[in-house]
Order: C-alpha cells, then sequence, then structure tokens
C-alpha cells in the first residue's frame, strides 16, 4: 500500500485555521491575528473556525472541535489545516474522528506539540501524509538554512525530493514573548547547534519511511487502534521506518519509561534509526535526557541522532509523516532528506 499525500499547496487556496486542542486566550489574540495576516500576504485565503477563541483547557467541547476539523480537513476548498497551537488533551478527539473520510480526498494538516496526537494517526491509521512542523503561532518565522518552512513542504510537487540539515545555531531559553512582541518574525538563536549520533561513530546514511511526533502525546497511542505503528510498517513501510521522537519538557525519569513503553508495544521493531529532538526537558545526576534513550533504546543496533531540530526547541524542521526520507550524519554534514512518494 502506498501513503496518499495530500494535493499541493497553491495561491488562492484556503488554509483551515482551528483549535482542536487549546484554543486562544486574548492576550495572544494579536499574535494569531498577525500570523493569518501573513498567510493572506502570502496569497492565500484563511478560514477562521469558530472553535479557536477561549482560554480554557480546550476551545470547545470535543464534539465541536471534531466536527469542524472534520469539516475542514473534508472541504474541496480548502487545503490545509494549522491549528494555532498544541494543547493537552487533543486526544478526545480522536473517537470522533473519521479516517476513512480524512483519506479520501485529503488535506495537510500541520503541526507539533498535542496536534501531533492526530497527525500520527493520520499516517498511520489513515495511511495519509501530514506534516510535523511550525504551529500557526510560529508561522510569521523564517527558518534559518537549510531548513524550510512549513509552508515550502506543503507546496511541494507530488514526488518532490527535499532535503534540509542541522541549523547553525537554536534557541537555548524559553521561549519568545508574542504578548509583548505579537509580529515578531525572527528566531533570537545563539547557541551552536550539531547533531549528535549517540554512542555511535563515522557516518552514517540510512533510509526509512518517516513517523513520529511529541512523546508526551503520541505515547498515549500506544496499545490503540490510532497507534498500531507494526501494521503501518508492514503496510507501508516494507523497508523499515525511521521514527522520531521528542520531548516537550518531560524529565529523563519520564522519557525513559515512555521510551520503554513504546519499546514494549513494538514500535522499534522495524525501525532503522530513530531520530530524537533537542528537549528542554530537565536530567538527573544519575540520567540524563541522553543517558535515557541510551538506557532504552541503545542496544536496539540501530543509529540513534539526537537533538535534531523536530520538536519544542527553535527552529523547527518540519517533517513530512509518512515521507521516504534518507538521514544522514558524519564527516560530510547532517541532514533529512524527505521524498514526497
Amino acid at each position: 500500500m502506498t501513503i496518499k499525500f495530500p494535493p499541493p499547496l497553491r495561491p488562492g487556496d484556503t488554509i483551515g485555521v482551528t483549535a482542536p486542542s487549546s484554543g486562544v486566550g486574548g492576550p495572544f489574540r494579536p499574535r494569531m491575528e498577525h500570523a493569518m495576516e501573513g498567510l493572506r500576504k502570502r496569497g492565500y485565503e484563511v478560514r477562521l473556525g469558530e472553535c479557536f477563541y477561549g482560554g480554557g483547557v480546550t476551545s470547545a467541547p470535543a464534539a465541536d472541535r471534531a466536527a469542524e476539523l472534520m469539516d475542514m480537513m473534508t472541504d474541496p476548498a480548502v487545503r490545509a489545516v494549522v491549528p494555532p497551537w498544541g494543547g493537552v488533551v487533543g486526544i478526545d478527539l480522536l473517537h470522533l474522528l473519521d479516517f476513512e473520510a480524512l483519506a479520501a480526498d485529503p488535506t495537510w494538516l500541520v503541526g507539533y506539540s498535542d496536534t501531533s496526537t492526530l497527525t500520527f494517526p493520520l499516517t498511520v491509521l489513515g495511511g495519509v501524509a501530514a506534516l510535523h512542523g511550525s504551529n500557526l503561532a510560529e508561522t510569521p518565522f523564517e527558518p534559518p538554512l537549510p531548513l524550510r518552512h512549513w509552508l515550502d513542504m506543503v507546496s511541494a510537487e507530488p514526488g518532490a525530493t527535499i532535503k534540509q540539515g542541522a541549523a547553525p545555531a537554536y534557541k537555548e531559553h524559553g521561549w519568545d514573548d508574542f504578548r509583548a512582541h505579537p509580529s515578531i518574525s525572527e528566531f533570537a538563536l545563539h547557541s551552536p547547534n550539531e547533531w549528535k549520533w549517540l554512542d555511535g561513530e563515522g557516518d552514517v546514511e540510512i533510509s526509512g519511511r518517516l513517523v513520529g511526533g511529541c512523546l508526551e502525546t503520541v505515547a498515549n497511542l500506544a496499545g490503540t487502534p490510532f497507534g498500531d505503528v507494526a501494521a503501518f510498517a508492514a503496510n507501508h513501510a516494507p523497508d523499515g521506518l525511521i521514527i522520531h521522537l521528542e520531548a516537550s519538557e518531560a524529565d529523563s525519569d519520564e522519557v525513559a519509561r515512555r521510551l520503554w513503553g513504546l519499546r514494549l508495544a513494538g514500535w522499534f521493531d522495524r525501525a532503522n534509526a530513530v531520530i530524537i529532538g533537542r528537549t528542554r526537558g530537565s536530567g538527573s545526576e544519575q540520567l540524563s535526557q541522553h543517558d535515557a534513550v541510551r538506557h532504552c533504546l541503545g542496544d536496539l543496533g540501530i543509529p540513534i541522532v539526537a537533538d535534531v531540530e523536530v520538536g519544542h526547541v527553535a527552529p523547527f524542521m518540519p517533517l513530512v509523516e509518512g515521507s521516504q526520507a534518507t538521514l544522514r550524519h558524519g564527516t560530510a554534514g547532517s541532514s533529512i532528506t524527505q521524498t514526497l512518494a
């Protein structure tokens, strides 16, 4: 079976904006309005849903959020949907979504953090490519080369090959203050960046089909129909997987527990390599963040490359879930090449 890739986004197309998890409180409205105006200036129409504003745990009841997401994702006029940011309990939508309908005429679903609770099963269960990348809040930022903007990824032609590599620097401390600076568009990147091949030496070049997300959210899908990685590998990745995971803020003890849970659920049985995103989660004297990964996955006999820009630490590397990818790391540099096929 092949992965279904949504049609490329084109100027004049509509981008749906809804909050399937947490809504937007008053102080953050100027940032979101600035981001949406930026999309319009790029030539896109913007359709703002009713499930967007609101400062509670969720933007609306689960049934309303699911209905609005389904409506946008199945409207032929809407070619991409991007939430404002992640949240806490987007998992409460999954049993309300019709994945067969979402696969019939697929639309790009974009985001990270709690949004990966939705992009992950869209690919694993629905067989549809999705984009693990910036949310609406980060859309005004132009990523440093050799990273690409999420709009570049969803605008690429079917079968396109896109290469990205390690950014020169990353943002070591905190988040940008969108309340005080709603129109900020440049990352403050000061700390030198380097990917790390945990316990490996020399050069690595390995391929597989990409799938993954935020560890704190997608780990809860293991053992459910929405997280059957073994079935996904059997159906869509006969040559194996490249799994990417990142911890938003979980400490190293929690990372170890969650990774072992995924290992026991068989998530790494068909993995050719594992990509671990950079995290600000704390370590301990006994167990650093890297040590937690080593403890859980170090004996699998596959490359594990850490501190990659695929998580909550800026800048952000967009990854197409379900794409065929090649990971390279070593003397010739660090890169991920994705083919949308």
